[in-house]
């Protein structure tokens, strides 16, 4: 009987495994995926790779093979719940600047953060300014934005290199390359812990409504 229940809680575990592998790699960024196997693949050449079942067990060993030992590699439930680690990257963010997210009043001027944070990290950040982290003040909508989304993703990767190095691993890979999550300072990594717990408190909220 116990040889019965372990073989069946293997088999599970295999296939599970095999399900992680198949969505992460249909998750991955574009960017990414052709840096790992050729620059010069076309878009749409790219897309058929990553939608292939056939080929989605090879692909997750290429992309993850020097990183993580997928033999042996616990696969979790993805820490961001599904969600895109770009927007949770702006609620970070916007949390973190929220003290110039809220003196930011002008109707021409929230029109141009809105459009490029989104309502949504707009919105969170004005409700979470007791929890802001700069203190000096971004006037122009633009650069604020930007700030918003390099010290949102800093955040994100400061806050994953406290969990296991394949949760890590297949939440970057959804990024573009280059992004500030793959390198954050000394003050994101002291700040990430109490802002992500907002931001997946938030989308957990979500996620229950849906």
């Amino acid at each position: 009987m116990s040889t019965s229940i372990s073989s069946t809680e293997l088999n599970r575990s295999f296939m599970l495994t095999a399900d992680r592998q198949r969505e992460l790699v249909a998750s991955i960024h574009p960017s990414r995926f052709a840096a790992r196997l050729d620059p010069l693949l076309s878009p749409p050449t790219l897309v058929r790779l990553q939608r292939s079942a056939r080929l989605q067990p090879r692909l997750a060993e290429l992309l993850l093979g020097s990183e993580v030992d997928l033999s042996s590699a616990i696969w979790n439930e993805d820490p961001l719940l599904g969600h895109d680690p770009h927007r949770v990257a702006l609620l970070a963010g916007s949390i973190w600047h929220a003290r110039s997210v809220l003196k930011l009043v002008s109707r021409h001027d929230l029109s141009i953060l809105i459009e490029r944070i989104g309502a949504e990290a707009h919105a969170l950040g004005v409700r979470h300014l007791s929890n802001a982290v700069a203190t000096t003040p971004i006037v122009d909508p633009e650069q604020l934005s930007r700030q918003i989304e390099s010290d949102g993703h800093a955040c994100l990767g400061a806050w994953l290199e406290r969990g296991s190095s394949i949760d890590r691993t297949r939440v970057l890979l959804r990024l573009p390359i280059g992004t500030a999550a793959e390198n954050p300072a000394a003050e994101h990594r002291s700040a990430a812990g109490p802002l992500l717990s907002l931001v997946t408190v938030h989308l957990a909220t979500e996620t229950a409504r849906a």
